[in-house]
C-alpha cells in the first residue's frame, strides 16, 4: 500500500503519538520511514518577537536545538528498529514548516505524510495558523493526521 511514509514530528506528546502510529503503519505495509524534525531560526530583530542576541549566542542555540532534534530523530529510529522499520532521518533548518514538510516528501518519493494536529481552535489558531492545514492543502500525497 505505501512504500515509503514521512513522520514529521515537533517532539511534543501528540506528535509522539503521530509518530508511534506513523510506525506502526509502516510495519503493516512493510514501508520504509523518513523521520523529519524542522527547525527553525532562532529571531534575529524585535519584529520577529525576540531580544536581539549576539550572533554567537544565536548560532549556539541554534546549534543546541539541531542537537535535541537529532536526539528526537535517533529516538524514532531506536523506534522503527524495534518494529523492524527501516528508518532514516533528517533535520530541516527553516522557518518554513509546512513547506519544508511538503518538499521533504517530494524529495524523497514518500508516498504519505503522517502529522499530528494540535486541534488549536479560534484566536489562537487565527494567530497562530496551522502547519497541519497548510501541509494538508498543498501536499501532492495523502496526508495521514493524527490528533
Amino acid at each position: 500500500m505505501y512504500n515509503r511514509i514521512l513522520i514529521a514530528t515537533d517532539g511534543t506528546e501528540l506528535s509522539d503519538k503521530a509518530v508511534h502510529a506513523g510506525l506502526d503503519l509502516a510495519a503493516l505495509c512493510g514501508a520504509s520511514v523518513l523521520a523529519l524534525k524542522v527547525v527553525s531560526h532562532y529571531p534575529r530583530s524585535y519584529l520577529e518577537g525576540t531580544d536581539l542576541l549576539d550572533i554567537k549566542e544565536a548560532k549556539r542555540i541554534e546549534e543546541q536545538w539541531t542537537q535535541q532534534a537529532q536526539t528526537l530523530l535517533d529516538g524514532i529510529k531506536a523506534f522503527g528498529h524495534e518494529r523492524k522499520v527501516t528508518v532514516t532521518t533528517q533535520i530541516a533548518h527553516s522557518d518554513l514548516v509546512a513547506e519544508s514538510i511538503v518538499e521533504a516528501a517530494k524529495k524523497h518519493d514518500c508516498d504519505l505524510i503522517v502529522m499530528a494536529s494540535h486541534g488549536r481552535k479560534g484566536l489562537q489558531r487565527l494567530l497562530l495558523g496551522s502547519e497541519t492545514q497548510h501541509v494538508l492543502t498543498h501536499s501532492h500525497v495523502p496526508v495521514l493526521v493524527l490528533r
